[in-house]
């Protein structure tokens, strides 16, 4: 099952059931130095702001187009992910 959620800290609680889920909502924490997004808080221990994360299932967060509260990004280009279904993990590209 694929999950569409748009806060990616949901995948912390998915069913067994779910293999994938695609998320946004952090806009890839809107500014990102080396790698790290200071405006995205810490919850359990990781910081799903953008990128591939293997947990309970496949998470991709989505750095997406828009912006909220600033209006600028720096570091997280705007982007649309495309996402591969195979037998395996998704690739993101």
């Amino acid at each position: 099952m694929i999950l569409l959620a748009h806060e990616p800290d949901v995948a912390r609680r998915v069913p067994a059931r779910v293999a994938l889920q695609l998320s946004g909502h952090t806009h890839g924490g809107q500014v990102r130095l080396a790698g790290w997004s200071p405006a995205v808080p810490v919850k359990q221990g990781m910081r799903l702001a953008y990128g591939h994360f293997k947990l309970k299932c496949d998470v991709v967060v989505s750095g997406g187009l828009g912006c909220s509260i600033m209006p600028f990004r720096l570091g997280v280009p705007p982007e649309i992910v495309q996402v591969t279904l195979g037998g395996k993990a998704p690739v993101v590209s």
